[in-house]
């Protein structure tokens, strides 16, 4: 049977350290928390037998003897933990913590309970990191691809805090509720992009096959050709003879503009561009405040300080020209104004009357409950006009692409109107 070496803190506060013997990690920590200690780390000693391999997993195979890489292999990509995922992990741990199940213990029940494989290996991982003394929160800082920045933050301030079920509970609702925002979003988006893939295969479809019969008929009577005529049967041609040149060039632009998009200065180009777009920009702006109101509020009803909170709902708003803004805003506070009057001078986001509403909530000891509120009302309010933009963009869309299937029709049956003259 495997030994263990083991470091534990009593009741006293005292360190104390041995050895056991147990089936395997699990049992062993069951053994440590039984003798009413505090692990603090926990590794199979060297000294021990020999590791089995049917006793203990390699780092690289599931659960049950599987390969991890396996499931990988058969659908060409590594697996990775998915939202719904995360937020039953979180709401869980959060459940069991608040139940008086101690910390350890969740974690195993989380990764002995879960029935994904993939979260299976990832919260097993998150148990060993802490069980060997790191924290929740470094812990899942581990896992970027997992744990968002925000919600490591989030965590980290809970467990400063020593609340950390609470924190988690608010983080659950928190995803449950961006969840359903995001939803709405794609359903709301999901008819005008069939629209434009359709309108893109249409004109595709004109340029290849439709355009060049008619180019035929022009050709027998060596007329001239109107200039619109012209610029279609020219750009019919670049397609049909270079059509494969312009799709590497189309995707080497993309992915150049991909590439700088992601550097500080060209996000911060992009960002400034998008928040002055026409409708676009007063929507991402407002979905950017609603997200970090509501942030902030959860925080601070959690009982985080507010300067610790805002440093975390700072990280929620996406617009890193936003988040430039709101930073200048909260080296104010650190300074000692007031936020309502730190927040006013960012309009962007925070327009004069949220701000009003915000100074009066911090004046009367009530800004965690008064930020909620702005969010839920502001959310409200977003799903509306995203509704509103949605019908319009619908008609727009439409129109659109009848003009540029009407141009194209236009430009090449007007030249036959004059045909009669060139037969005379």
């Amino acid at each position: 049977m495997p030994q263990f070496a083991y470091k534990a803190l009593q009741h006293d506060g005292v360190l104390t350290e041995g050895f056991l013997d147990a089936s395997n990690r699990h049992e062993a920590m069951r053994q440590v928390e039984g003798r009413g200690l505090k692990p603090i780390k926990l590794a199979e000693s060297a000294s021990g037998p020999a590791k089995s391999s049917a006793a203990t997993p390699p780092a690289d195979q599931a659960v049950g003897g599987a390969p991890a890489a396996g499931l990988s292999f058969a659908l060409g990509g590594k697996p990775k933990i998915t939202p719904r995922m995360l937020e039953n992990f979180t709401r869980l741990l959060s459940s069991l913590l608040a139940a008086g199940v101690p910390f350890s213990r969740a974690l195993v029940i989380l990764h002995r309970e879960s029935a994904e494989p993939v979260a299976k290996q990832k919260w097993k991982e998150i148990h060993d990191l802490v069980i060997d003394g790191m924290s929740l929160s470094k812990a899942m800082e581990r896992s970027p691809e997992t744990f968002p920045r925000v919600y490591v933050a989030m965590v980290e301030a809970g467990e400063a805090g020593g609340f950390l079920d609470v924190v988690l509970a608010q983080i659950a609702d928190f995803q449950a509720r961006e969840k359903d925002i995001q939803s709405k979003v794609t359903a709301a988006l999901m008819y005008p992009a069939i629209l434009l893939f359709l309108a893109m295969g249409v004109l595709v479809f004109l340029m290849v096959f439709f355009i060049p019969r008619f180019q035929l008929v022009f050709a027998g009577f060596n007329a001239e050709l109107p200039l619109l005529t012209q610029l279609i049967i020219n750009t019919s041609y670049v397609i049909r003879s270079y059509g494969l040149f312009v799709l590497i060039g189309l995707v080497v632009a993309v992915v150049s503009l991909k590439n700088w998009f992601k550097s500080p200065k060209g996000r911060r180009a992009w960002e400034g561009f998008v928040l002055r777009a026409w409708i676009v920009g007063p929507l991402l702006a407002q979905f950017a405040m609603a997200r970090f109101t509501r942030m902030l509020g959860t925080l601070l009803s959690a009982g985080v300080p507010l300067i610790s909170s805002l440093n975390v709902a700072r990280r929620s708003i996406g617009n890193q020209v936003l988040v430039d803004a709101v930073s200048e805003s909260i080296d104010r506070v650190k300074e000692g104004k007031p936020l309502g009057k730190s927040l006013a001078k960012n309009r962007t986001l925070f327009p004069g009357a949220i701000v009003e509403m915000i100074s009066v909530a911090e004046e009367s000891g009530k800004l965690d409950a008064e930020l909620l509120r702005i969010a839920n009302v502001t959310e409200g309010d977003l799903d509306r006009q995203l509704k509103s933009a949605v019908a319009m963009a619908e008609p727009l869309m439409l129109f659109l692409i009848a003009a540029l299937i009407g141009t194209i029709f236009i430009g090449m049956v007007y030249p036959i109107f004059s045909l009669q003259d060139h037969i005379k």
